[in-house]
């Protein structure tokens, strides 16, 4: 049975679910900044995935981070999967401004990170759950 690791479960909030991840909001409001979570079991590598598996992923990638650019207002967008930490698989996209706290550097490790307040968080949620969750 799936379960999220519970670093992510401690630095994120749940965002809703695509048919094959989990999507998270990453508790730092200095960035925008999303993770997919396979929800799968003991999968810690993107090999790991079955090839359809791996083409969903790749999918739900490729939406989050459409839609990101469109509703987010960011110079860059960086996808990555790490997992030197956290080995549970799991894809960071994170949309960098220049002159943000980190740039043009890495963000992991920069800073701590400045919580969201609730009310954001829940006008996040909303947007993610009208038009991109939403969607087919």
């Amino acid at each position: 049975m799936f379960k999220l690791d519970s670093r992510l479960q401690q630095d994120t909030f749940d965002m809703g679910r695509f048919s094959l991840c989990r999507l998270l909001l990453l508790n730092d409001s200095r960035y925008t900044w999303f993770v997919l979570v396979p929800e799968r079991e003991d999968i810690t590598e993107i090999h790991q995935l079955s090839a359809a598996e791996r083409a969903l992923f790749w999918d739900e990638s490729h939406r989050l981070s459409v839609w990101m650019t469109t509703a987010f207002a960011f110079d860059k967008l960086n996808l990555a999967a790490l997992g030197n930490v956290v080995s549970q698989l799991h894809l960071h996209h994170v949309g960098r401004r220049v002159g943000d706290p980190a740039w043009p550097g890495p963000v992991w490790g920069h800073s701590p990170a400045v919580s969201y307040a609730e009310a954001v968080v829940n006008d996040i949620r909303q947007l993610v759950q009208r038009d991109l969750l939403a969607a087919p």
